[in-house]
């Protein structure tokens, strides 16, 4: 039976999703057979992963703990994050438990029922930890939401339960990183407090010892030891997102000769589609904020997957980026739609039975002569496919619900197989795919570049995210008491 030990935040975004890669790594290059492990993650960045007992059925977890097996070097499972949940409006989401869909919740609703979902959490968390030596397990949010303590699964209700010692996680660069864990400190119950072994302060920048002074006035306050001081991770900027509410701070601004725009809709998904392209040192990726007009100087204009097609629809209208689309490819632009913002790109998006939300047929941005019915049947399958266009092989993974058809279809983006993927305008401008992880194929995004005139000089992604997740594993191994955690876990 594994020993576990847990990272919980002070808040969210504290960095401990790329903590525990990075010590995923750094136990994995010790020689430990690890595991990741999140009880709840809510995210519309999902990944596929293995169901319990083998076969070919594929589920869905979050796409952060998808990069945690990558640093363990093993093939990602759904045990992994048993609950996800993936937002679809402001009052509502999918619940996926043990990587399959339960359908859509409000928030109220789940709010009330959740603590019946403790029994798949412990049930994947025990299948993981008769398979490894260490997990590395991820809380959500912060333990010092106490109004939600009672029906908890993702942070001390799973600790406790689970018997799970927890190390707790402040974050520095926002500022008031002492009074953050000092007053996680004062109200936690006295149960909650005991869980915690230490804390560790991250996304520290300048000279390390400048905080000597907060460590001995935390120790005051709390009487927790300290494992670290970790630095500012440039590294980090090099791994998969998690939370859309990075996209603003990972848009780059150095000139190169190409700029891809992806308008950031309100329920974007899968948006480390990207990063493959921003890893391109002649690439340029600006993700375009509500509010804003899509530049006029870029040359590929990306539409991103989106959890909510039909209501991305029409937020993508209001933005005035339907207008910013059509001159686009009136001048000539290129423009690309991946999963939604494929379904987007066509004629019409019929939805007769309100899978998401109002029943009903509506008008798409008419660039693709293509039209999608949506079904219930969700598309979850890893996928090696063959780009017509390019010669060259890709792969990719599907997570979709619909079904598009169209003159269109019959320029495909990809083959899989003898079945045809995506499709192409008449004038070559306009494709869309329910391909996701395309650009990940080093050989696909070399050609593809060159259309615009960019050699990319065999640019290998998964490369650069491996060397990402060493260099972080070796900067903890510096900065942190890994002898400790690791001895701290049970």
């Amino acid at each position: 039976m594994a020993r576990a030990i847990m990272l919980q935040g002070t808040g969210s975004d504290v960095g401990k999703s790329v903590l525990v890669a990075g010590l995923c790594r750094m136990a994995k290059r010790r020689g430990f057979d690890v595991r990741p492990f999140k009880p709840q993650n809510m995210s519309n960045n999902a990944a596929i992963a293995a169901m319990p007992g083998g076969g070919d059925e594929m589920g869905e977890i979050g796409r952060a703990q998808w990069l945690q097996a990558l640093a363990c070097g093993v093939a990602p499972s759904v045990d992994m994050n048993p609950v996800l949940i993936k937002p679809e409006s402001d009052m509502g989401a999918q619940l996926v438990v043990q990587g399959r869909s339960r359908g859509s919740a409000r928030a109220r609703d789940y709010q009330r029922s959740k603590g019946a979902l403790i029994g798949p959490v412990l049930e994947s968390f025990e299948r993981l930890r008769k398979e490894a030596d260490l997990v590395i397990v991820e809380g959500a949010g912060s333990p010092a939401e106490i109004n939600l303590r009672a029906r908890d699964i993702a942070n001390m209700g799973f600790a406790t339960q689970a018997d799970v010692p927890v190390v707790l996680v402040g974050d520095i660069d926002r500022g008031g990183v002492i009074a953050a864990l000092a007053g996680t400190h004062l109200i936690l119950s006295d149960e909650d407090r005991r869980m915690i072994v230490g804390y560790i302060v991250n996304k520290f920048r300048g000279d390390l010892s400048l905080f000597d002074d907060g460590i001995a006035a935390i120790g005051r306050f709390t009487g927790w030891p300290s494992f670290g001081v970790v630095p500012w991770l440039a590294d980090a900027s090099r791994l998969p997102p998690e939370d859309s509410v990075t996209l603003a701070r990972r848009t780059s601004h150095l000139p190169a000769k190409l700029k891809v725009a992806v308008p950031m809709l309100s329920r974007i998904a899968n948006f480390d589609d990207l990063d493959p392209l921003s890893a391109e040192p002649e690439v340029e990726v600006v993700f375009v904020p509500p509010g804003e007009r899509l530049p006029r100087d870029a040359g590929l204009i990306v539409l991103p997957g989106s959890k909510s097609t039909i209501g991305d629809l029409a937020f993508l209208r209001r933005q005035g980026w339907d207008e910013d689309l059509k001159a686009h490819h009136a001048r000539g632009g290129r423009i690309v739609g991946l999963c939604g913002g494929y379904q987007m790109l066509g004629r019409s998006v019929d939805d007769p039975e309100g899978f998401e939300g109002e029943a009903g047929r509506f008008e798409g941005l008419g660039l693709l002569d293509v039209e999608t019915v949506m079904q219930p049947q969700k598309a979850l399958r890893e996928v090696e496919a063959f780009s017509p266009r390019h010669g060259v092989a890709l792969s990719g993974y599907e997570i979709h619900i619909g079904r598009t058809e169209g003159a269109d279809c019959a320029r495909p983006v990809a083959m899989i197989g003898d079945r045809p993927d995506g499709a192409t305008s008449s004038d070559g401008l306009v494709t869309g795919t329910y391909l996701h992880g395309l650009f990940g194929s080093d050989a696909f995004r070399a050609r593809f570049l060159r259309e615009f005139g960019i050699e990319t000089g065999g640019t290998n992604y998964r490369a650069q995210v491996e060397q990402a997740l060493d260099n972080i594993a070796m900067q903890l191994e510096e900065h942190l008491d890994c002898d400790a955690l690791l001895a701290a876990a049970r």
